[in-house]
């Protein structure tokens, strides 16, 4: 299957294809996230269905937004895209309703061990982040160095900051030793996986404070 973005250029994915049968399934060996072999991503969707059941928050991950142009219909009772477009940018992974409070926030990941590349974040998120701010929502960025086991909840307004910056700074990471000063670390649990929403309440209490 052929994805396409906005533009016409081809997504290109590295992972090899794998094809399920009745006899045989092909199981891909999954990340460890917090010794526990966990995605972050799926860490942070089971962590949203523990806010959900237990009526806590109303947090879910955002659909891709895509155009299918191509189907095949190899038999009578099942239909194979063939090709499809990414219809518009993405914005950010989840937002939902926290605490009477809008949520909107991006999860990425990164190897690296003392910096997190810019590259990992886009201008139309910047944006799209703003846009929210000024609307009185609340929006951050979990970042996991999955080298380190480490995860931190860094807060829009200065993730705004840093990201303009590397336009006269240069700059095409944000130091470890930046995210540990302005963020908030999460220590990883059983239940939720990833318990960010006490970094969000001491992110609302600090603003709360500042006023």
């Amino acid at each position: 299957m052929v994805f396409r973005y906005p533009n016409g250029r081809s997504y290109i994915n590295n992972e090899p294809s794998k094809q399920k049968t009745q006899a045989t399934v092909i199981k891909k060996k999954p990340t460890e996230f917090g010794k526990r072999g966990m995605r972050f991503e799926e860490a942070i969707n089971l962590s949203n269905e523990y806010y959900l059941n237990r009526g806590l928050a109303v947090i879910h991950k955002k659909p891709t937004p895509i155009q299918i142009v191509k189907v095949d219909y190899p038999r009578r009772s099942a239909a194979v895209i063939k090709e499809a477009y990414f219809s518009q940018a993405s914005t950010t992974d989840y937002n939902g309703v926290y605490k009477g409070k809008y949520l909107d926030f991006e999860a990425k990941e990164t190897q690296n061990k003392t910096s997190f590349p810019f590259r990992n974040i886009h201008e139309h998120q910047i944006k799209h982040m703003e846009v929210c701010i000024k609307q009185e929502g609340i929006c951050f960025i979990l970042l996991n160095f999955s080298s380190l086991n480490r995860c931190f909840f860094l807060a829009a307004e200065e993730l705004i900051v840093l990201w303009k910056e590397q336009e006269t700074t240069g700059k095409k990471s944000i130091p470890l030793t930046t995210i540990e000063q302005l963020g908030i670390e999460i220590e990883p649990g059983l239940a939720p996986q990833i318990p960010y929403l006490k970094a969000v309440d001491r992110y609302i209490n600090g603003k709360k404070g500042a006023n």
